[in-house]
């Protein structure tokens, strides 16, 4: 009965889709309304948010559903960088599948995060502080395997790909904590904006601070949250751009996230549809000074 209301959802999901792209995305722009305070124009976007929206609709780049497959983007992160340089910036991997009951807890670490492959948010830290059972973990991993991601926001890349429970080594810093999540904007191959993330995993003290391609602070926030003090800029920042920059060239944008512990680099994933076009800028007029730094091109790819 389960799996037949699964599917059930699925195909309602499906449907709904196919309905909101024949009458023009009333929920896309209904929501961007409601977020931004401004009509979404999907047929002449100016602000980077209207071009998330608009990429999620029109982008069919066959390289999106390999580099936001949280698994497979490793292939492509060794293709990109090579053999040698690519392992170094990888995340040691522990296992991968589509089974959770399979997950081998006892033979791993004391401390790993698990999360799924295809989705946003998804993720466990398993450390000496947690508190989960085997059997929590593995409902947990069941429940983000029996759905679809993104599929009600039209985030086209997630849909094609193949659902995985990815466990990884825990990245810490020197001084062992979460480290810091350098976020780089990257349009047409060019970096143009950084934002770091800290204490992201927890909720009341994450701060989220912008800063140029030079490493000077942006007067701006995003999606309500608090701004962070300022940092020093990493001791790999010009190496940390250059990777972002190979890694990002085959794209109109995209966000590329990578950690530095030291001077160690290690790459966290790649984003294409940020906050899915719903991250609030204040100001509202740097949503639009950045969507200027975007070339919108139809079929760039080819």
């Amino acid at each position: 009965m389960t799996n037949l209301i699964l599917i059930i959802k699925e195909i309602y999901k499906h449907g709904y889709t196919a309905i909101d792209r024949i009458t023009g995305y009333p929920f896309q722009k209904r929501k961007f309304y409601k977020r931004h305070g401004y009509p979404l124009d999907l047929k002449n976007p100016k602000t980077f948010n209207e071009k998330i929206v608009w990429k999620k609709i029109n982008d069919r780049n066959p390289l999106l559903p390999l580099t936001a497959d949280k698994h497979r983007v490793r292939e492509y992160i060794i293709e990109k960088l090579g053999e040698k340089d690519g392992k170094e910036v990888l995340v040691p991997l522990l296992y991968v599948t589509d089974n959770p009951k399979t997950i081998p807890f006892d033979e791993l670490p004391t401390k790993y995060i698990i999360k799924s492959n295809f989705g946003s948010g998804q993720n466990l830290i398993i450390d000496e502080n947690s508190t989960y059972t085997k059997k929590e973990i593995i409902n947990k991993c069941k429940k983000w395997l029996q759905k679809s991601y993104g599929v009600m926001y039209h985030e086209w890349a997630y849909q094609k790909i193949e659902r995985k429970i990815v466990v990884e080594e825990l990245l810490l810093d020197e001084n062992g904590n979460i480290p810091k999540d350098f976020k780089f904007f990257v349009f047409n191959g060019k970096c143009e904006m950084v934002q770091v993330d800290s204490d992201r995993f927890e909720e009341s003290a994450r701060t989220l601070t912008l800063y140029t391609r030079e490493w000077k602070i942006i007067p701006a926030t995003k999606s309500m949250q608090k701004q962070g003090n300022e940092i020093s800029k990493p001791l790999a920042y010009t190496r940390m751009l250059e990777l972002a920059e190979l890694l990002g060239m085959n794209f109109d944008f995209v966000r590329v996230d990578l950690y530095a512990i030291k001077d160690n680099i290690y790459f966290g994933e790649m984003t294409h549809y940020p906050k899915s076009g719903m991250g609030k800028f204040t100001p509202q007029s740097f949503d639009l000074a950045l969507g200027h730094k975007w070339r919108i091109a139809p079929r760039y790819w080819e």
